[in-house]
């Protein structure tokens, strides 16, 4: 994310409240139940395997055993309220959905994004069985500083992250082995929880590539996706000055619902901010529309 004085940067705190009505019942299970009470034998009867390579404080550099691209989602701050946003991370290859359940808890590359899990949680096994994914985290899972509707975030970053090879899938919690129950004093998680609808949870507008941080070459290829009025969505580009040098826009395959978009641009060695948002037709009387940036250099 751009890091110009220009720029005021967003702050998500786990006591933030959510003002989007759809997220009170994001914890449940994709039934839309008020909590997560769907029972189900395999998710309790899974057996975990360990999963050393699963620490958050190991990145993919640190192990032997070659690593591979996995979303990881975190939470942003948005004019809806409390969302989704996700990154591009590179974790082992051996493991890759515990490898991003690890990364989902260290926390994000982009200072924008955050996570409210404990970061003292380590991840015990991550086991699948026909659609159902069981998580085995320890205890420090259980500590939280959230509010109700922040808890039923929680609860779907972890079924996203979890999910990503396979959306349909739900994601049954244990805690030491034992189904989570009762969490953080707001949700019950007793049964598998499957995805919320993403237009309920995750930010309108996404930047997957380039990732943040990154050194790339010009022409740079900016993807992401969005869920964009008329499928129109408009992009910047500024230079660490914070003066703009290039915008214009790009178009998404679908209107109104999530669908990937790509713009390319050529930029000139040196440090710049590529931005996108929503495209905004009521002039601002929506609110603040949604921005996601990234921060790289062009050698």
């Amino acid at each position: 994310m751009r890091t110009t004085p220009s720029r005021a940067r967003r702050h998500t705190t786990a006591m933030a409240v959510v003002t989007v009505a759809a997220l009170t019942m994001v914890a449940g299970c994709g039934d839309e139940q008020p909590t997560a009470t769907e029972p189900s034998a395999s998710a309790t009867s899974a057996s975990t395997s360990p999963s050393p390579d699963a620490s958050p404080s190991q990145s993919a550099s640190e192990t032997s055993i070659g690593s591979t691209p996995v979303e990881v989602y975190y939470v942003v701050d948005t004019r809806a309220g409390l969302r989704l946003a996700r990154e591009q991370r590179e974790v082992p290859a051996d493991d890759p959905t515990a490898g991003g359940i690890a990364a989902m808890i260290a926390g994000a590359d982009d200072p924008d994004y955050t996570t409210t899990w404990n970061r003292a949680t380590q991840v015990l096994g991550v086991t699948q069985e026909g659609r159902t994914v069981t998580v085995d985290l320890s205890a420090d899972a259980r500590t939280a500083d959230v509010g109700s509707e922040g808890a039923a975030l929680m609860v779907q970053q972890l079924v996203y992250t979890a999910t990503q090879g396979d959306p349909k899938a739900r994601v049954q919690l244990l805690i030491e082995g034992q189904p989570a129950g009762d969490l953080w004093g707001t949700v019950s998680w007793t049964g598998p929880v499957r995805r919320a609808d993403p237009l309920d949870v995750r930010q309108l507008v996404q930047i997957d590539t380039p990732t943040e941080g990154a050194t790339v070459s010009s022409p740079v290829t900016v993807s992401g996706d969005a869920a964009a009025f008329e499928a129109t969505v408009p992009w910047r580009v500024l230079d660490d000055r914070g003066k703009v040098v290039q915008k214009g826009f790009t178009n998404a395959a679908e209107a109104f619902t999530f669908s990937p978009y790509s713009f390319t641009v050529e930029l000139d060695p040196g440090t710049y901010t590529i931005e996108v948002r929503e495209d905004d037709p009521s002039g601002g009387e929506g609110g603040k529309p949604t921005v996601d940036t990234r921060s790289v250099t062009v050698s």
